[in-house]
């Protein structure tokens, strides 16, 4: 946390707001600096399993809600800072990847003129893209794409066409909030769209629960992930053309040359 804010600011008691991400799951994930803004926050605002793995601190109000209701948590965060009130704004892996930053800005917008003079920041997380491709090697070490597969928020259409561009251009491809309840077929669907354009050899990642007691990390290919099980904790990463693997006992590493064509 910046000087300001461990210093006079905190002393005067003058709000603040700051959008903090958790990590995908391990304390030793979560950033000295992110720490730094949970200990001095007097509110914490987040989706529920989020907020629960921060501990219980004596004169912390922790606001926990359910998921899908980002603007209002994030209108509900604003109204607190305005009013005094030092806020942290949780979410897990990095804030700003499909998270909880962007609903505070769009609050802001929207909002009151004066949501705009508050003193108001974004701590960096870990995101789920970064922890999975680290489990295997480097498969990020090129250009990449990430998307999200919900489309409670963008047509899938749209969706489709930018998983298509994105195989076209042969940018390895991470996938968030792969599968749901609602859509449980989706991802089949983005595979063969996939398919289509790209070899079925092509590795692929599926890693859930990064850095969890209940983390399992898949490899195997483009032509064979669909019979993969994915959920909502999982993160997909496709390879590009250029994605090798380095044989080795047990699971091979998986990396993406920084060259492009270097190994035609």
């Amino acid at each position: 946390m910046s000087e300001a804010m461990t210093g006079d600011m905190i002393a005067e008691n003058a709000g603040w707001l700051v959008v903090v991400g958790l990590g995908p799951g391990p304390d030793r994930w979560i950033t000295p600096a992110v720490s730094a803004v949970i200990e001095a926050a007097t509110d914490i605002i987040g989706y529920g399993p989020y907020t629960a793995r921060l501990p219980v601190q004596p004169g912390r109000t922790v606001h926990a809600s359910d998921n899908r209701v980002e603007i209002e948590r994030a209108r509900h965060a604003l109204e607190l800072a305005g009013a005094g009130r030092r806020v942290a704004v949780v979410s897990g892996g990095d804030p700003g990847v499909f998270a909880m930053a962007a609903a505070v800005f769009e609050a802001i917008e929207h909002g009151p003129a004066a949501w705009r003079a508050l003193d108001i920041r974004v701590e960096p997380g870990v995101t789920a893209m970064l922890a999975a491709a680290a489990r295997v090697g480097a498969p990020l070490g090129h250009d990449f794409a990430a998307i999200s597969l919900s489309d409670n928020l963008k047509p899938w259409d749209i969706i489709l066409k930018r998983l298509r561009l994105a195989a076209e251009a042969d940018l390895v491809i991470a996938l968030y909030n792969p599968v749901s309840r609602a859509r449980p077929d989706k991802l089949r669907e983005a595979f063969a769209v996939l398919g289509a354009i790209r070899a079925g050899d092509t590795p692929v990642i599926m890693a859930r629960a990064v850095g969890r007691p209940d983390e399992r990390i898949a490899l195997t290919t483009l032509g064979e992930a669909a019979e993969v099980e994915a959920d909502m904790a999982t993160v997909v990463i496709i390879g590009s053309s250029e994605t090798r693997l380095i044989a080795r006992e047990g699971v091979p590493f998986v990396y993406t040359p920084r060259s492009y064509g270097a190994g035609r």
